[in-house]
């Protein structure tokens, strides 16, 4: 019997990429006094790369924009700290989010996310998702001192939410951090398709977030 939902939520519940193609050409738009000698184009695409789908920290990123493209009278900090204020009102989810998490609330599921990255970032994202209120317990690596796929940060959910790994399932988009992972604990797994991996072997996979109440309706 299923009694808790737990997601990812960069490249599940929220569209990262296309969020970070918004935010970036806002960037450079609002920027542009500083950042206008570049091409737009190639601005937003050497973001997109360096970025990797959020796996390199934006110092890093910004570092280098600065360095190839001769930025000068504006800081790769000045533009890190623009990213930390203006990432979060470009949020963009992916479809029946909130629909999905108010079915499974009528089905008296607790709800939990565990998520990698900086604690008042991703929190941030999840409120302008307006998803905050939904979760029995929010998990983010920075503030926990531990990352996925570490299986002491899927144990610590399953504790606060006081379900054992049987009765929960893990929604998540990459097949190591989130699919392998969660299965690694004795947790079923759904992915939720991303064009990135061709595979994961995970029970369940997904495209639109609007089947996850059906696939435990059907298990349960």
């Amino acid at each position: 019997m299923i009694k808790a939902v737990l997601f990812d939520l960069d490249g599940t519940l929220l569209n990262r990429d296309e969020s970070v193609k918004m935010f970036i050409q806002n960037q450079y738009d609002r920027l542009n006094k500083w950042l206008g000698h570049i091409p737009k184009e190639r601005y937003i695409r050497r973001f997109i790369e360096l970025d990797h789908r959020g796996y390199v920290w934006k110092d890093k990123v910004y570092q280098q924009l600065v360095s190839e493209f001769k930025i000068t009278d504006i800081t790769w900090e000045e533009l890190l700290q623009d990213y930390l204020s203006h990432f979060k009102n470009h949020c963009i989810a992916f479809p029946n989010l909130i629909r999905m998490l108010a079915e499974l609330k009528t089905k008296n599921l607790a709800l939990g996310l565990i998520t990698n990255g900086k604690g008042q970032f991703q929190m941030d994202n999840i409120k302008a998702l307006g998803i905050r209120d939904y979760f029995q317990t929010i998990l983010i690596s920075e503030w926990e001192g531990i990352k996925k796929p570490d299986p002491q940060l899927f144990k610590r959910a399953l504790q606060q939410l006081n379900v054992t790994p049987n009765e929960s399932i893990f929604v998540g988009d990459h097949p190591d951090n989130d699919i392998k992972a969660a299965q690694n604990i004795g947790m079923k797994a759904i992915w939720k398709r991303d064009s990135q991996w061709n595979h994961a072997a995970a029970d369940e996979m997904i495209d639109d977030l609007g089947e996850v109440s059906f696939i435990i309706e059907n298990l349960n």
